[in-house]
């Protein structure tokens, strides 16, 4: 993988990020008002392990992924945050990439009558860096399972997507993880 970002990705990941930032404030006011008063501000913070693979120009290689974040949470709802973690191939000789994450998110009302489960959906911004930067942007979605008022289990999957140019690499993982609050 070339680690120079070409101008048109810049240009879109700023478009993404952009688009983010705005569309989640609004969905979560297009929400209805009911159930428990939310938390002015809250937070959470996660740990992770995810499989998956790299993907792009017609190939694939197995992928692993480590790592860890938190977020501010306001209103029980918008999230703010961000993680840091290691990716690599399971191939020999393979160097890794150390992956840095800013990210909006959005948990959506509890899905279930107790409020243990709690979908999610993410994205933003990546830094991937090793011998130089490569600038990739993200999505993702999953669920945290609380099974302690304090601690949880979290599911997701989480797709880091790099564009040079006509090159597009998809970097896609399920993770399985531990989240506190």
């Amino acid at each position: 993988m070339n680690y120079v970002g070409s101008r048109g990705a810049r240009a879109f990941v700023v478009l993404a990020v952009a688009a983010w930032l705005v569309g989640v404030p609004a969905a979560a006011l297009a929400q209805p008002v009911g159930g428990s008063p939310a938390r002015a501000v809250g937070g959470l913070g996660y740990g992770f392990v995810g499989f998956g693979a790299a993907v792009g120009e017609g190939d694939s290689t197995a992928t692993y992924h480590l790592g860890g974040g938190g977020e501010v949470v306001f209103r029980d709802a918008i999230g703010i945050g961000a993680e840091i973690g290691y990716l690599n191939s399971f191939e020999e000789d393979s160097e890794g990439v150390g992956v840095l994450s800013i990210n909006g998110a959005y948990h959506f009302g509890r899905a279930s009558a107790s409020g243990k489960v709690r979908p999610f959906i993410t994205g933003g911004y990546t830094l991937g860096f090793n011998d130089g930067t490569a600038n990739l942007f993200n999505v993702g979605g999953g669920v945290d399972f609380w099974l302690k008022p304090k601690v949880g289990l979290r599911v997701e999957f989480r797709d880091h997507i790099w564009m040079d140019g006509d090159d597009t690499v998809q970097f896609l993982a399920v993770r399985v993880g531990v989240t506190f609050r």
